[in-house]
């Protein structure tokens, strides 16, 4: 007997100008079950669903929906016909309440007082059936990113949506977020919802899936059973070749320190002590990995670290350089000082994406006398940069003169990556270096920051991921509540013992 069918794409095809990012793409998902698409980025996946979804329409090709061809020309014909969509980037107006956010657009009657309490009768039903308990009277901008995610899990649900496609959900979230996430779709595939999940995670898709589709360059290559397969399957299905899921390298040759961290502490405009009286130092020749659940104080120590806020209490030193709260340095100085910074959010702190390719490449260092003539700046430099660290980490399109924002998110990774790494910085600082970023691409930039780390250089890498803590680290500090909770040697560290100092539980208090 044939498994019904939620949705079936038959032949999609669809360019953007000459870049092809569908390519005769046919897909089946069986209705009740979890579908997971995954590949690289700018493998055709978001492009797919956005196709489905209505965002796109395709050049050629069809759609069925429960067995019915459906002609869906926007989001309002996706979800008339039952689908609905949270995006990576949630659709959300920040100062409006859960309620609010959940109704907007789907008001009935005259009167927006009754639509609201009929919906907020509508909305507890749903919150209670499928675990997705929020305040809905909470405004949007006072919920953690989590519970923002809900919100628009609610949203689909009020509008009917019996298929659910989730774009790289588990981006924004916490490793702890992202398992809350796995039992809500659990629980939406045994109330016979259809879920489409979106990645390019291996330890999502084998964790919740039921069936895999892999893209690669706009072509599906795989369709699979999930319990059929494994992560090295789907990794070289994704890249096209055999991908090292582990980090190899040799023991740390430690010199001395680079960075040295005292009592540093930080408050921030609402009186919150987010940073506690840390104190650490980053030697030559390792890497030091900060591990905490995202929103415990990393962002605030990296801003303080970096001059990109004033250091308020406490002091730096950078190799013979010494920074106190009443010596202002700012981001340049710490450059000038050996410093380089991939920030954690590349998108507001890393790159403008307005700009081009080698705009960008050169960022921070647009003042460096290498770059400026007598009148005006030396575009062949400028080229000439951006050209080679275009091809040596591999960026796709390798086209210098493409708007930022066009580029996939692992490709804008990999131009702030490429800018920070090849100025032979003696202290890298990293924040979340592959967040978003496609297995391929980890693969990449892991390998940059063991290659730096070999060459004498100090690292320190801040990351939510846990793996990519235990697997680059030579030393693991964890920060829990702003504090410094503990350090751990990274040879003898284990997901429990992290796990517990994550928590704010230090091993006396076991």
């Amino acid at each position: 007997m044939m498994p019904e069918l939620a949705i079936e794409l038959t032949g999609i095809n669809k360019n953007f100008g000459n870049v092809c990012a569908n390519k005769d793409v046919s897909l089946k998902v069986e209705s009740g079950t979890i579908h997971g698409i995954i590949g690289e980025n700018g493998a055709g996946k978001s492009t797919l669903m956005s196709i489905l979804y209505g965002f796109y329409q395709a050049d050629s090709g069809s759609i069925s929906v429960q067995n019915t061809p459906t002609v869906i020309r926007s989001a309002h014909d996706a979800i008339d016909a039952g689908i609905g969509m949270v995006h990576q980037h949630f659709m959300l107006v920040d100062n409006f309440s859960v309620l609010e956010n959940v109704v907007l657009g789907t008001e009935k009657g005259f009167s927006l007082k009754k639509s609201l309490e009929v919906s907020e009768l509508e909305l507890h039903r749903l919150e209670k059936e499928y675990h997705l308990e929020v305040d809905i009277n909470s405004v949007i901008n006072t919920l953690p990113v989590g519970l923002q995610q809900r919100v628009e899990i609610l949203k689909a649900l009020y509008r009917g949506a019996d298929i659910l496609i989730l774009d790289e959900p588990t981006g924004v979230l916490t490793p702890q977020e992202a398992d809350h996430l796995f039992r809500i779709l659990n629980e939406l595939r045994e109330q016979g919802k259809t879920v489409i999940l979106i990645t390019h995670k291996l330890r999502e898709i084998m964790a919740i899936t039921d069936n895999v589709s892999v893209m690669r360059q706009g072509e599906i290559v795989a369709h699979l059973k999930t319990a059929e397969t494994n992560r090295e399957e789907l990794a070289e299905l994704m890249v096209g070749r055999k991908v090292l899921l582990r980090v190899d390298k040799a023991p740390a040759k430690t010199g001395k320190p680079v960075l040295t961290v005292e009592h540093l502490n930080f408050t921030d405009d609402s009186g919150v002590h987010r940073v506690k009286d840390v104190s650490f130092n980053v030697r030559s020749g390792e890497i030091v990995g900060i591990a905490g659940v995202s929103g415990n104080g990393q962002s605030e120590l990296l801003a303080s670290i970096t001059g990109i806020q004033p250091l308020q209490k406490g002091q730096l030193k950078i190799n013979s350089e010494t920074i106190t709260p009443g010596l202002r340095a700012d981001a340049a100085d710490m450059r000038r000082f050996g410093m380089a910074h991939v920030p954690e959010d590349r998108q507001r702190l890393g790159l403008v994406t307005a700009f081009s390719a080698h705009e960008n490449s050169i960022l921070g260092y647009h003042n460096n006398s290498e770059y400026n003539g007598l009148i005006e700046m030396d575009r062949d430099a400028i080229l000439s940069t951006c050209k080679h660290g275009m091809e040596h980490y591999d960026v796709r399109p390798n086209n210098h003169n493409l708007r930022v924002s066009l580029f996939s998110g692992g490709n804008q990774q990999k131009l702030v990556v490429a800018r920070e790494i090849e100025r032979d910085p003696d202290l890298l600082v990293v924040g979340q270096p592959t967040r978003g970023v496609d297995i391929g691409a980890i693969e990449f930039i892991h390998r940059q920051l063991i290659a730096m780390r070999d060459a004498g250089k100090a690292v320190l890498l801040v990351s939510v991921e846990l793996d990519e803590i235990l697997s680059l680290s030579d030393r693991i500090l964890v920060m829990f509540a702003g504090q410094i909770m503990g350090e751990v040697d990274a040879s003898v560290a284990n997901e429990r013992d992290i796990g517990l100092l994550m928590a704010g539980i230090s091993k006396e208090a076991e």
